[in-house]
Parts: C-alpha cells; sequence; structure tokens
C-alpha cells in the first residue's frame, strides 16, 4: 500500500510541474504496465477525450489502433479563441479550441467513425426514458456507447453548481448495472456513476440533448482514413477566420496588448475582475492534465509519425516540429499561470484529473481537492497586467510557428 501511496505521490507530482495527462505522467514515471479489465472491457486510459473514445471502442473490439492516429483521422488540430463577456454577471469567460471541429463535437465523432469505415447509428431523443432505455438496449446488445454528459451533472469531476449546463466531453458507456452504468474517461481503473444521474448529465444541454453514439467495432480503412484527416487538417488551418482557424491566434495575440479593440484585454479586465480567471481556465485549457487533453499538439505529433510510416510520406520532421510548439505552449501556460505562485491550485487540479483516472476508487480525494481548489479559484488574486505583453508575444511566436507548419503540411501531401 505505501509503495501505491508513493506512485501516486510522485505521478501528481510530475503532472502539476510538468502539464501532462495522468497516462503520460505514469508511464514516464512507472513505465508501461499491464491495464487493468472490469467484466471484459480493458480500461486502457487515454489523452484526448474524442480520440480515446473511439481508440477505446477498436481496442476492445479487436481492433487496436493507436489514440494518436484516430486523433489525425478526425482532422488532427485546430484553432480557436473566445472571449465571452458576461455584463450581467461582471465577468468574462476565456473559450480555447485546439482540435479540429473543436465546437461541433457530434460533427467531430461521425466524421472520424465515417472515414475509418467503423459502423456506428447515431441516436437522439427529447424524452429522458426513451433515451435511458435507447442505451440499455445498445448495451444489452453488446454495443458500447459514446455520449455527450454535462460533466457538472455526471458528478465525479465535483464541478461547482455555477457550471451546471455548460458541457461536457465525450465518454463512453460499456455496461450497466443494478441503478448505475460504468463509464470510460480515460480512467484506468472502474468508474461508475449512477443511472439517475447519468440520464440527467445526458438531457442537460440542448445542442446535444440524448445524443448517442452506438459504435459495431470493425477493421478500420486506415490509410485512407488517415490521410483524409491530414488533407481536412491543412485545409482548415488554411482558413480565413479569426475564431475557428490559426487567424484566431493573431487576434488573441493583439486582443491582449490592445485595448482599442471591442475585445481587448486592457479594456475587459482593466479592473482586474475576472483577470485570475481567465488565467487559470488559459492554464487548464493549454495543458494536457487539464479534462480534455490540453493544446494536443504532442498527441498530433505523434500521429504525424506513425502517419508517416503508415503512408510512406515526409512527416517525422513535422512531428519534430509540432512536439515544439507543444513545448511553446507549454511555455505560454507557465506565463499565465506561473508555478511559484500557482502551486497549490494546480495541485489540486492535478489531484481531480488523477483521482478521475483512479476511477470509483478515487472519488473521495476528488470531492476533497475540487472542495478547496474551487474556494482558492474564488479567493484567487488578480495577477498584476504587466505579463500582457509577454502573454502576446508567445501567442505570436505560436501563430508564425503553427502558420509556417501547416504550410510545410500542405507541401507534404500528395495531390488528390
Amino acid at each position: 500500500m505505501t509503495g501505491k501511496k508513493q506512485l501516486k505521490t510522485r505521478i501528481r507530482a510530475r503532472m502539476a510541474k510538468t502539464g501532462e495527462s495522468y497516462t503520460t505522467a505514469r508511464m514516464h514515471v512507472a513505465g508501461v504496465s499491464g491495464f487493468e479489465t472490469d467484466h471484459g472491457w480493458t480500461l486502457y486510459g487515454g489523452r484526448h477525450s474524442a480520440s480515446a473514445a473511439v481508440a477505446n471502442i477498436l481496442r476492445n473490439g479487436g481492433f487496436p489502433v493507436s489514440e494518436p492516429l484516430v486523433y489525425v483521422t478526425g482532422g488532427g488540430i485546430g484553432a480557436g479563441y473566445i472571449l465571452w463577456e458576461f455584463k450581467h454577471h461582471d465577468a468574462a469567460a476565456l473559450v480555447l479550441g485546439f482540435r479540429n471541429r473543436w465546437q461541433y463535437p457530434l460533427k467531430w465523432m461521425d466524421t472520424t467513425l465515417t472515414r475509418l469505415g467503423v459502423p456506428f447509428d447515431a441516436h437522439t431523443t427529447g424524452g429522458a426514458k426513451g433515451a435511458s432505455a435507447r442505451l440499455s438496449a445498445e448495451l444489452a446488445a453488446g454495443r458500447a456507447c459514446v455520449i455527450l454528459p454535462d460533466r457538472y451533472h455526471m458528478g465525479y469531476w465535483h464541478a461547482p453548481a455555477h457550471l451546471d449546463g455548460y458541457g461536457g466531453h465525450p465518454v463512453v458507456v460499456y455496461r450497466e448495472d443494478e441503478g448505475g452504468v460504468y463509464i470510460d474517461d480515460r480512467n484506468l481503473a472502474p468508474l461508475r456513476v449512477e443511472r439517475d444521474r447519468l440520464d440527467a448529465a445526458r438531457g442537460r444541454v440542448g445542442s446535444y440533448k440524448n445524443q448517442l453514439h452506438a459504435v459495431t467495432p470493425a477493421k478500420p480503412r486506415l490509410e485512407e482514413a488517415v490521410l483524409a484527416g491530414l488533407r481536412d487538417c491543412a485545409a482548415h488551418l488554411s482558413g480565413s477566420s479569426d475564431s475557428f482557424s490559426l487567424p484566431a491566434w493573431r487576434k488573441w495575440s493583439r486582443a491582449v496588448v490592445d485595448g482599442s479593440m471591442a475585445k481587448g484585454w486592457p479594456k475587459a479586465f482593466a479592473d482586474g475582475r475576472g483577470l485570475a480567471h481567465a488565467m487559470l481556465s488559459a492554464w487548464e485549457a493549454v495543458e494536457p492534465v487539464g479534462t480534455d487533453g490540453g493544446n494536443h499538439r504532442d498527441i498530433f505529433a505523434d500521429g504525424l509519425d506513425e502517419a508517416a510510416d503508415l503512408l510512406n510520406l515526409p512527416l517525422h520532421d513535422l512531428a519534430t516540429e509540432f512536439r515544439r510548439i507543444h513545448g511553446l505552449w507549454h511555455e505560454f501556460a507557465e506565463t499565465a499561470l506561473p508555478e511559484a505562485a500557482n502551486q497549490r491550485v494546480r495541485e489540486l487540479i492535478v489531484s481531480i484529473r488523477a483521482s478521475v483516472a483512479e476511477g470509483s476508487a478515487g472519488a473521495a480525494d476528488a470531492a476533497a481537492a475540487a472542495e478547496e481548489m474551487w474556494a482558492l479559484k474564488a479567493e484567487a488574486a488578480t495577477p498584476s497586467p504587466d505579463f500582457f505583453p509577454a502573454l502576446s508575444e508567445r501567442i505570436a511566436v505560436i501563430y508564425d510557428a503553427e502558420t509556417t507548419a501547416i504550410a510545410a503540411l500542405r507541401e507534404a501531401l500528395p495531390a488528390e
């Protein structure tokens, strides 16, 4: 038991320092080890919610495909920046997107499964009873299902009530018992959620209310799917949108220092209100230790390396470049939320993520960490805006690097 506690401590310490996901930090600390199986379902963990969901269903169905290749198939990386201002709450919310179609999770799932040639049924209904019955029927037929529940209502993330209805990310439901279901949310030990809680979570968000993808694992059309995903990535990130493509980073870099812009940060955060929360949000969104995989440049780099060998394309140097860019994002996150001044809140964010990875057994630890973390967030001191120029410069460097890298990707791909 002491050995397990020491291992957990070492993993969490690495996560807090590097921002890595639990799966990655565990591999670095403990090496590759066996995976736990629950009633025939093997819990492989994962790095990004949607790509891990697809990869884990395929692996459990006897068709092992790496998560990075699934990620590339879905269109690879994306870019998105939006600053929402809520005048009635006197607050601002920072939203960052790092995956292709980040604002359209259902389209991403449909596109990825279709490219892979993996059969699925997409189902939705307005009624909770019908949605619950359909899920049970699919599970009884032996089909794992991908759902999009509200994170607050799922419970195990221990989100506060003010996040009720803010949405969540894809998870897999792979079995049920009397009164509950078992979730694969990149956890490495069984994670059980009460059925009434799950049903409420599925019906909470109107844009994807009670959505379900019931997947039948099959041998994927991998080469065709990966090439289509790479082309999609190159085309999408060559677009001109300054909210949903690479120009979003350019707009963000300018907004951080330009008070003349409608949503320039010197104006939006003139009185300091909300700035501490924005910096915390940026760190959690950028670093893989966050709830949905961080900036994704690392998993994309791994996918490029695998795609290079699979398709015999000159992509290895690009993979190296995107690992460097992943490091640039890490440096940005460290500027936004320095470890020295924010060590405790970072440790608590890590504790919640690690406890979720440990399944239901980590629920008590997650609850205690969440209570302290949200209290600290509410009381966080407003940082000085003196660091705005440094943030702006880091974002500008990333924009230039990613623009050049995507141009190189276009050149590396064969003509259609």
